[in-house]
């Protein structure tokens, strides 16, 4: 962990930043919202202004509960069932992390839930990807290109996800990169979808697992063992299998002695990222705090953690932000986020030689510039 000296939210993102865990659904412009409600005849919001509407969404999100925080998704789902306002939603979310200095994005979304006016699980996943590749056209105009990839999710708690698997194969080469499961982890755990799993891994096809978040150990082992996840979403609660050394606290430097049990040995040993969301594993009672947050433990005992955002407009974050929140609590600087972001880039559903690419033409000059 390097030692560094304070900077600001407009330092960090002339950071190149690789984002993993960011959901569609959860990343809406506030204005945005408005608009798409008042077109489509949507009575139900909370607020009327767009700083009211954003203050209601990160209020009503902070809740310490996952099944609450999961709440907040029905309005912004709600305004997201024509293809048109799904292709919107898509382009400004690329702008927003274009803006924001992202260089590659993974962002999901669970197109089961945008069929209420009639679109077909083919044409949400379609209109989706107008909008990013739109958005990418714009960002590459500017100059400074970005690559998003798509994610189709699945929930857990339905009984479609063999089916959004198959769709996942479908449009894999047009911009979906690869699967998910999310949703409440209690009572639904990734097993219920096996045959997903053993479908996408016979069709070589890459996928992340919600796990780790709000059911603990159980939810991890399954995933790992049983599922055969590439990455973990979240997966916070690996730290349930470190015993620490006696008096070492969240902010230390070193936790040499640190004694790992099979479940976390196995996802070291494995180097099976870690898609952690710090201000959000807050807010769903995931940690107590941010000072709590066990990021610097794991990152420290050099597990393969990731930084993500999860949700930008219910945590009324970005990348930048949850790179200055780990800044504050843990005196991270430019090399510790160089690492984390090679971290993700690395552990991305993309290519090696493009991986490769990025790392080496795009993320470390970057960062050798910052670093001066």
């Amino acid at each position: 962990m390097s030692t560094a000296a304070a900077f600001t939210v407009d330092d960090v993102r002339l950071a190149p930043k690789v984002l993993l865990h960011d959901h569609l659904d959860g990343g809406l412009r506030p204005a945005t919202v408005l608009e798409l409600a008042r077109e489509q005849g949507y009575d139900r919001l909370p607020a009327d202004t767009a700083p009211d509407l954003a203050r209601w969404f990160a209020t009503a999100a902070d809740s310490g509960s996952l099944e609450r925080y999961l709440e907040t998704f029905e309005h912004t789902v709600a305004v997201m069932q024509t293809a048109p306002a799904l292709e919107r939603v898509a382009r400004e979310c690329v702008a927003d992390l274009h803006a924001d200095g992202v260089v590659y994005a993974e962002v999901r979304f669970a197109p089961e839930l945008h069929l209420e006016r009639g679109l077909s699980l083919d044409e949400v996943v379609d209109a989706v990807l107008r909008g990013f590749a739109a958005g990418e056209a714009e960002a590459a105009g500017s100059g400074r290109p970005i690559i998003v990839g798509c994610l189709v999710t699945a929930m857990r708690h339905a009984a479609r996800s063999r089916e959004i698997a198959e769709l996942a194969i479908r449009f894999r080469g047009r911009g979906v990169v690869g699967f998910d499961i999310a949703g409440a982890e209690a009572g639904n755990p990734p097993t219920r979808h096996l045959d997903a799993f053993e479908y996408l891994r016979g069709e070589c096809a890459r996928f992340t697992i919600h796990a780790g978040e709000a059911f603990g150990l159980p939810s991890i082992h399954e995933a790992i063992a049983f599922c055969g996840t590439d990455r973990l979403g979240h997966g916070v609660r690996v730290i349930d299998d470190i015993v620490l050394p006696a008096g070492a606290g969240p902010a230390d430097a070193s936790f040499d002695g640190a004694e790992l049990g099979e479940i976390a040995a196995y996802v070291r040993d494995k180097r099976i990222p870690l898609e952690l969301c710090p201000s959000s594993n807050v807010q769903t009672g995931a940690v107590g705090s941010l000072a709590e947050h066990p990021f610097n433990i794991l990152a420290q005992l050099r597990f393969r953690v990731t930084v993500n955002t999860d949700n930008r407009l219910m945590s009324n974050t970005s990348m930048s932000r949850e790179f200055i929140v780990l800044h504050e609590q843990f005196g991270y600087g430019w090399a510790d986020f160089e690492r984390f972001t090679v971290n993700a880039m690395k552990s991305a559903f993309l290519h090696f030689d493009e991986r490769l690419r990025l790392i080496d033409e795009v993320i470390k000059p970057g960062f050798a510039v910052l670093m001066g």
